[in-house]
Parts: C-alpha cells; sequence; structure tokens
C-alpha cells in the first residue's frame, strides 16, 4: 500500500507557486516538491499528485490524501462530465487546467486510488508538513 499527502501553494494566487507530496511506501518515505512562477493555487494543487504518481509503483494499490476539494471532486467526480461534454463546465466554459486534469486523468487509469480529502490546518500531521513542503517550495521562487 502506497498513502500520499499532497498539497499546493501559492503566495499571491496568481503568482509564485509551489506543491509538494509525501509519499509512505509501505515505510520508505519520499519528499518532493518543486515550484513555478505566475501560477495559480488550483494548478499547483493538481500537480502534486500528477507528480507523485509519476514515481510510484504502480501495481500497487495507492491511497491519495489532499485537502483539496478542487481536486478530490474533480478526478472522482467532474472529470466524467468534463469528458462527456468535451471538456466544457456545466455552465458551458471551458474547464480550467484542462492540460494538467488530462494528465492526471491518463494517470489514474491504470491505477487502484483511494482518494481522502483531509481538513486542512486541522491539525493532521502529514497534511500539516507536506503543507509547510509547498509554501516554501514557493518561496523558493
Amino acid at each position: 500500500m502506497i498513502e500520499i499527502y499532497t498539497d499546493g501553494s501559492c503566495l499571491e494566487n496568481p503568482g509564485n507557486g509551489g506543491w509538494a507530496a509525501i509519499i509512505n511506501d509501505d515505510g520508505k518515505i519520499e519528499k518532493i516538491s518543486g515550484s513555478e512562477k505566475n501560477t495559480t493555487n488550483n494548478r499547483m494543487e493538481l500537480m502534486a499528485p500528477i507528480e507523485a504518481l509519476g514515481k510510484i509503483n504502480k501495481k500497487k494499490k495507492v491511497k491519495i490524501f489532499t485537502d483539496s476539494q478542487y481536486v478530490k471532486m474533480g478526478i472522482t467526480n467532474w472529470i466524467h462530465n468534463w469528458i462527456k461534454n468535451n471538456w466544457q463546465t456545466s455552465k458551458k466554459e471551458d474547464v480550467k487546467n484542462k492540460d494538467l486534469w488530462l494528465n492526471l486523468y491518463k494517470l489514474t487509469q491504470s491505477l487502484d486510488i483511494e482518494w481522502h480529502w483531509v481538513k486542512a490546518h486541522a491539525g493532521n500531521t502529514l497534511n500539516e508538513e507536506v503543507d509547510a513542503l509547498a509554501k516554501d517550495a514557493a518561496k523558493s521562487n
């Protein structure tokens, strides 16, 4: 079993951003992070699971923990309608961050993933740690 905690951060929105993930592969911990200039918080929230899923053993069951309802609802619920509606929202607007949603969707198709939402800044140790890593990455720009 692989457990992944993810988070994204922007110093200003838009502005310098950072993403981070903590990957626990049966006790082997890996912490990854990165940054971008002139980005948005939502893009950074999406980059974290994309980068983490690119690093894991694809044969293992995965649990992803995110404090972003945008990411969790997007990948487990909304994306099916977006695809069916040619990447239009229910308001007939283009889906924002389509490039990242396509990337994340493609990565998830061959994996057994459970998505979990965790409340931000509520004392969950790993969520707090990944939040700090994402903020540090954003500041590194």
